[in-house]
């Protein structure tokens, strides 16, 4: 077997075999700390352009199954595993990790040092890196290819994974309310989050406008996760949205993008936040939840008081236990909301599902 290697932009080496198809990719090198949901990370549009190591020391154990994705394909940059597992052992499986991969032609590599590798990272911070399956090239020629590979920072990818074309999940039982999400990297588990609470979702491209918005007459408006620099956002359809008192929900982009549109700035975090067991608080209730991330980006915003916007006064709603960083803003008319972890986690926990049901109370009032 061919010896890979994993090579960051900073000079640090990782050596191990291929995983998954083979030949080279670039990315930006981030870590997940999930024990579960593997299936559902690859498929995560927002790790578009973005190389994965798992810190679990296993992955591949429950293969792959058809009903898990959360999107139509792969969008992993890459993967890093530590040991892929040598069988499959669940009833839904109907083939491994290591054969979807090659499918999906995801380049990956299983090295023993994740430990090491994560480590480094959480000293260093995010940085790009390049997997090369069987190198001929030097190390430092390899060094240098990864250092031409394009930064995360001002990167607009939003419109690289949205949908080409809107398309309507259907409400489960009696149609509740109407909602346009506006696909950023919509994850497959939100929409059906909604429907499942009566709500027939209207999911609209990233580059949809006001008018194409207020088309579908929406009882509230959704803006969805995705991947790149929240910096490259146009905020202008939000802005309208709120202007119009129409009720909003934000999750992960989303949050970053109304807090720019409240007139908030947004900063790029050293690793960012990438599993199932970050502690959130809400600020409100003093409640924990246990939530699911994935986000490099953050918003500023003032945590010891409210803040004046075009649209009302606001606060921080939730912040993160680990470093205080901003989890959730809120308009204190109620009419608009978000957050910047997953309540849709189909892979757990489920702390914050709540969140959908805070939604439809919003737009209820609004019907009122």
């Amino acid at each position: 077997m061919s010896n890979a290697v994993l090579v960051l932009e900073d000079g640090r080496v990782f050596r191990g075999t291929p995983y998954g198809a083979e030949g080279e990719t670039f990315g930006e090198m981030v870590f997940n700390t999930g024990m579960t949901g593997y299936q559902e990370t690859l498929t995560d549009p927002s790790y578009h352009r973005q190389i994965v190591a798992m810190t679990a020391p296993h992955i591949g154990n429950t293969g792959v199954n058809d009903e898990d994705p959360e999107s139509s394909k792969v969008w992993v940059a890459g993967y890093v595993v530590r040991e892929p597992s040598r069988v499959v052992s669940n009833w839904r499986a109907n083939r491994s990790l290591d054969t979807y991969l090659k499918e999906q032609g995801v380049v990956g590599i299983a090295i023993q040092g994740t430990r090491a590798l994560t480590r480094h990272l959480r000293e260093r911070g995010a940085m790009r890196a390049g997997i090369f399956s069987d190198p001929s090239e030097s190390v430092e020629a390899l060094v240098e290819k990864v250092r031409q590979a394009p930064q995360m920072t001002g990167a607009e990818l939003a419109t690289e994974v949205s949908a080409a074309e809107p398309y309507v999940v259907e409400a489960i039982g009696e149609k509740r309310f109407t909602v346009a999400a506006i696909d950023l990297g919509i994850k497959g588990m939100t929409p059906q989050r909604m429907a499942e609470r009566g709500c027939e979702v209207h999911v609209l491209p990233a580059t949809a406008t006001f008018e194409q918005i207020t088309a579908v007459a929406p009882d509230g408006v959704f803006f969805s996760n995705g991947p790149g620099d929240p910096a490259t956002a146009d905020v202008s359809v939000l802005q309208q949205v709120l202007a119009a008192k129409i009720p909003f929900f934000g999750i992960c982009f989303g949050n970053q993008i109304f807090g720019r549109a409240l007139g908030l700035g947004t900063y790029k975090l050293r690793y960012g936040h990438r599993g199932v067991n970050q502690p959130v608080q809400d600020r409100r209730t003093g409640k924990v939840e246990i939530s699911a991330h994935n986000h490099g980006f953050a918003v500023e915003a003032p945590l010891d008081r409210t803040f004046e916007t075009p649209y009302g006064d606001a606060e921080v709603s939730h912040v993160n236990l680990n470093d205080d960083c901003v989890e959730g803003l809120r308009l204190l008319d109620g009419t608009a909301f978000s957050v910047q972890y997953h309540p849709e986690a189909a892979a757990g926990p489920h702390d914050a599902a709540y969140l959908f049901d805070e939604f439809c109370e919003v737009m209820s009032r609004a019907q009122a």
